[in-house]
Order: C-alpha cells, then sequence, then structure tokens
C-alpha cells in the first residue's frame, strides 16, 4: 500500500480521469453518482481546478477508495470477518493451565506484538516538502466543495490526531473541516468525541491544543479513524492487528502528536480554546444539511508532505455512499465486541439506507421474556451504539438480517404493538429531527415471537383504499401497501401538508379494518415506489416519542416539522446535486444516467 494508486490501478480497476475539472461541484457530483452505481470504481483525477479562484492544482484527487465491497476486502487483505475471529480469541483468552497450553498461545501473542504503533526518530515521507507558516496556504490543496449550499470547501478524510492535556492518550479521528482563509480549519469534533473530551481538558487548562492532520496515505488510516474503539484506545493499535505489522510514526514538525510517516500531506496546527467560529453548513452522510453550529478554530502553523503527493477525499450525501462498505466492515469487525454485554447476539446489521446510528437490526438467542428489551437497554448504553434511534431484534431463527425482503416479513408477522418500546435517550448531533439537540426518541422493536394472529380483518386495493383515504384525509395524494401477505402490511402515504398529521390522527383510526401500519411521507421529493430512499426518509425524519402512534393502528409521520407541528428548530434541507452541473457533466460525457437513475436516489428535486 505504499503506492496507493499503482495498488488501485491493478486491485481496484482505478478509473482515471485526465479532463480538467473543478473541485467545487463537479469533481465531488462525478464521485457520489460513481459511488451509486453497482459496479462502483474508485476515481482519480488528474487535473483538479478551481474556475472561481483560477487555480491548477499540481496534486491530483483520489476518491472512491472504499468503492465496493470486494475492495474494501483487498484493502483489509483478508475478510473482515477474519479480522472479528481474531479480536474474539483475544477477548476470550485465558491463563494456560498446562505447557503446552503455553505453547499453543505463542503464536497469539507474538502476533500481539505488531499492534502496537513503532516511533522513529527519523522524519517520514510526508515530510519531505515542508511549507513554513508565514507561506500556509490552504489554497495550495485541492478542498473541495460538494454542495452548493456548503458553507465553503471542507476536506473529508482528514485523519485529525490529538492527544490529552497529559499526553498519555492518543487519538484518531475522522471530522470534517472546513477551510475558512488560507491558514485556518474549523474542527468539526463532536461533543461525544475523544478529541472534543480532550479540548475540553485544554479548554479548563487555559491551553491551546496541538492538533495534527493527515491526509493519505494507507487508506486503511481513515477506516481506523471512523472505527468506533473504547475510550481511551489509540485507533492506530488497529491498525496494526489489521495489518498484522507496526504502524510506523514520525512526530510532527510543530507539536508532539505522531502520525503515519507515509501520509501524503499533514496539516499542523493549534486550537485556542477561546476561539469558536460558525462552521457549516454541511451537507452530511445523513442526507441533509447539518446546520450553522460553533466549532474551535484551528491555526496553522506548518504544512508537510510528499513530493508528489495525492489528495484523498470522500463525498457524503443520501446513501448509498463509500460509508455502505466501510460500515461492512465496521459492522463484521465489531461484532465481537458487542456480545460481551450482550452475550446472547448472534449478528447485527446496520442498513446504510438507515445511515447507520438511525437504524439496526439484532439477531439474538432469545432466552426469557423481556430479553430483547434488555438487549435494547444494553445497546442504546454502550459507546457509539448509544447514539441508534431505532432498534429491531429478531431471533435467531430469523433469515439472514442483509437479507432485506426476507427480514422484513420475518418481522411484520411478528410485529405487535405491545411490544413495542418508546423512550428518551441521547441521539447524534447531526440528528435534525427532536425538539432539542443531542437528546430525543428512541424505538425498539421486540419480534423475537410467535407471530401475530391477528391481520387485516378487510384488505384492499390500493386504488380502493386511495379513494377512502382521500374522502377522511383530503391531503393525500398517493397511496401504495407493501408486504400485504403478511400479518401486518405497510401502507405509505404521501401528502401535501398544510397542518400537522396529528390534527386528523383520529379520522384516520376509522380506517382500522383496512391498515395495520400506516406511514405518511411528504409527497414533495419523496417516490413512493422507492422504497430503498422511503426508509432513508423515513428513520431520518421521526423522532419516536412525537411521531409513532400505536394503537389502534400504528401510525409513522415521516413528514418534514415545521412550526405546523410545533416544531420551533430549523428543519434542514436535503443535498441536491445542481442539475446545470449534471447537465454540464451529461454533455461532455463525464457521467451517464438517466431519468430513472436520478428519481431513484433523488439527486434532484422533484414533485411528480
Amino acid at each position: 500500500m505504499n503506492d496507493v494508486i499503482q495498488w488501485l490501478k491493478e486491485n481496484g480497476n482505478l478509473k482515471i480521469i485526465d479532463e480538467p475539472l473543478d473541485v467545487e461541484l463537479e469533481i465531488p457530483h462525478i464521485a457520489y453518482i460513481e459511488v451509486k452505481k453497482d459496479d462502483s470504481r474508485p476515481l482519480l483525477f488528474t487535473n483538479p481546478i478551481n474556475r472561481n479562484k483560477n487555480i491548477e492544482y499540481d496534486m491530483p484527487v483520489l476518491m472512491n477508495i472504499f468503492a465496493n465491497k470486494k475492495l474494501t476486502q483487498n484493502i483489509f487483505g483478508k475478510h473482515p470477518d477474519r479480522v472479528a475471529e481474531g479480536i474474539d480469541k483475544l477477548l476470550k483468552l485465558k491463563p494456560p493451565e498446562s505447557f503446552m497450553a503455553k505453547l499453543k498461545m505463542i503464536p497469539e501473542l507474538f502476533a500481539l506484538k505488531n499492534v502496537f504503533p513503532k516511533r522513529l526518530k527519523s522524519t517520514g515521507a510526508c515530510q519531505q516538502l515542508i511549507v513554513k507558516k508565514e507561506d500556509v496556504d490552504l489554497d495550495r490543496l485541492p478542498i473541495l466543495k460538494t454542495w452548493e449550499e456548503d458553507g465553503g470547501a471542507f476536506i473529508t478524510m482528514g485523519q485529525v490526531y490529538t492527544q490529552s492535556l497529559d499526553g498519555e492518550m492518543q487519538n484518531l479521528g475522522m471530522y470534517r473541516l472546513q477551510q475558512y482563509d488560507k491558514n485556518h480549519l474549523g474542527m468539526h469534533w463532536q461533543i461525544h468525541k475523544d478529541a472534543s473530551h480532550f479540548f475540553d481538558q485544554y479548554q479548563k487548562a487555559g491551553k491551546k491544543m496541538p492538533v495534527t492532520v493527515g491526509i493519505g496515505g494507507d487508506p486503511l488510516y481513515i477506516w481506523c479513524g471512523q472505527a468506533p474503539m473504547p475510550h481511551g484506545m489509540f485507533e492506530m493499535l488497529l491498525y496494526g492487528f489489521v495489518r498484522g505489522k507496526k504502524a510506523r510514526l514520525v512526530k510532527s514538525m510543530t507539536n508532539d502528536i505522531y502520525i503515519p510517516e507515509d501520509v501524503d500531506i499533514v496539516i499542523e496546527g493549534f486550537v485556542d480554546p477561546e476561539k469558536m467560529k460558525i462552521e457549516g453548513p454541511f451537507g452530511d452522510h445523513t442526507g441533509y444539511y447539518t446546520l450553522e453550529e460553533p466549532y474551535p478554530v484551528m491555526e496553522i502553523e506548518t504544512i508537510t508532505m510528499k513530493e508528489k503527493p495525492v489528495f484523498q477525499a470522500t463525498v457524503v450525501g443520501k446513501p448509498p455512499l463509500e460509508d455502505k462498505y466501510m460500515g461492512w466492515a465496521t459492522e463484521r469487525i465489531f461484532l465481537p465486541m458487542l456480545k460481551p454485554m450482550a452475550p446472547d447476539l448472534i449478528d447485527y446489521y446496520m442498513p446504510e439506507n438507515g445511515v447507520f446510528h438511525n437504524l439496526i437490526l439484532g439477531k439474538m438467542k432469545t432466552l426469557y421474556k423481556g430479553h430483547a428489551q434488555q438487549f435494547m437497554h444494553a445497546f442504546w448504553g454502550v459507546g457509539q451504539m448509544s447514539f441508534v434511534k431505532h432498534a429491531i431484534f429478531v431471533n435467531e431463527d430469523a433469515p439472514e438480517l442483509h437479507d432485506d425482503m426476507a427480514i422484513t416479513e420475518y418481522i411484520l408477522n411478528r410485529l405487535d404493538p405491545d411490544k413495542i418500546l418508546i423512550t428518551q435517550g441521547i441521539i447524534d448531533a447531526l440528528d435534525h429531527t427532536a425538539n432539542e439537540t443531542l437528546v430525543g426518541g428512541k424505538l425498539g422493536i421486540d419480534a423475537t415471537g410467535n407471530i401475530v394472529q391477528s391481520a387485516v380483518e378487510k384488505p384492499l386495493e390500493d386504488s380502493e383504499l386511495l379513494k377512502k383515504m382521500q374522502e377522511i384525509y383530503s391531503s393525500t395524494v398517493d397511496l401504495r401497501q407493501y408486504f400485504t401477505e403478511t400479518k401486518n402490511p405497510i401502507c405509505i402515504v404521501t401528502i401535501n401538508k398544510t397542518k400537522s398529521v396529528k390534527s386528523d390522527i383520529e379520522k384516520l383510526f376509522t380506517l382500522k379494518k383496512h391498515i395495520k401500519v400506516l406511514i405518511i411521507v411528504d409527497k414533495k421529493n419523496n417516490d413512493i415506489d422507492e422504497p430503498y430512499m422511503l426508509i432513508w426518509r423515513v428513520v431520518n425524519n421521526i423522532d419516536a416519542q412525537r411521531d409513532i402512534i400505536t394503537k389502534p393502528i400504528i401510525v409513522v409521520d415521516g413528514t418534514n416539522k415545521s412550526e405546523l407541528d410545533g416544531f420551533t428548530r430549523e428543519w434542514p434541507g436535503d443535498t441536491f446535486c445542481t442539475k446545470e452541473v449534471l447537465d454540464s457533466l451529461q454533455e461532455r460525457g463525464l457521467i451517464d444516467i438517466d431519468r430513472a437513475f436520478i428519481k431513484k436516489f433523488g439527486l434532484l428535486p422533484f414533485n411528480d
């Protein structure tokens, strides 16, 4: 992996694009479309430019590194399940009881020697070129602006290295970094991240906090940066475990933080705990814009780089994205770490269209009444799992969790309103649905039991049910029923919303003979025939405490909220591509998409 470009040519079917393309919108739009294809490829843009600033960059932009499942596995050098098996063995290590047992343990213990990073006394390849503080200019880097309404250009694949005030703890995180000017970056570390905890220490001590950002190098650094490691554990330990060799680190030029010697670009600086600046808006991986908020600012002391650096970047927005494959690896590898707090957990799955923290499916060996509820509370109380909004648990006889159709049928046949738990807890800082930040509704569904007895009393065809719905609820536009063969069919309706859904909710109960589960979404920008994106919309758009009713029928209000609903926070908009950019790229043969593709993935706004 020393030469990532060459490795991707040989192992990843790298697509090279030589045409000059703008870092503002054009390059991100191409990458955004590419990663949604079934045969997605990594992309190398050899001639990035910035028309607004009249810049021609002298380094290429590499995107979609984790372009598909096979490539992701190749980056790891093994299937993630093999990594998980190694972690499982470590967690189950016991003191040997005999001499032979000690001998058998030697290979496993010997392998652990590679876990701990090696600190080099020399400089690294990442420090071949050094830019002094007075010469620092972030405009030398092809930093992307992905969405038209973004607050500026953002580094999206930055490896952010920090350490605690006493220097005892190190952290590697992946946070977006907004470029403010030639020598300042916004540090979007959220309140629950280790870097934010370190920042609190420096703030209390009244000291500036050193920060070093790496870009490029081994793609596994990026995955490690987003891995949900236990608090206090340096993510580069995980790198050594996966790679089977020590991470080689060198000291930053202006602070005591150590970073991988083979990254392409290093940005060093300090964060003044007394200075905050508005960061954003930014079209994030939720598919919505995260709103403007104050965050710490990094003042850059120096930039170092390889002689021929490559700028790695990613694009975020509506699924599917690169994080689909990065999340798949995380899901597999961290299964053994979940089992100690939930011993009867068999497997779990976080669908990418649930944007991971919004939906989790768990398969378990159910041993007693309330076991699934116990799992819900366990998940909501541990590490990054505590940010999961909606958790559904099934029994060990359930189909594979990744078999979307089969597992959905299984759940709907066992869906019982009395086994739905709605509570409150911490939510992700990116969540926009709760009435206040960081705290919102949680939904747990126990689908571990037997098939329920009750079903729709009087099933109706879509057209007939639509007429009845429109008679009661005149703002209804479209209706479609899914999984009608199950005990709890799903009825999706779209509406032109003019008032709160709750204001007419009791009128809808008159349809209880015909409906078991009713989900309501806005007509605007929702396609009733695209269940993949409807799931994305609904799990993004609901606060369980406010938007779910369980009796006499289950009603889910997946509409956008506003003052009509008594919602006083700002509701963010979707991430949409810029039509003029798509049209231009299409005319030049740089993308090949049709109207169906655009509508399927919500690339542009629509009403029809």
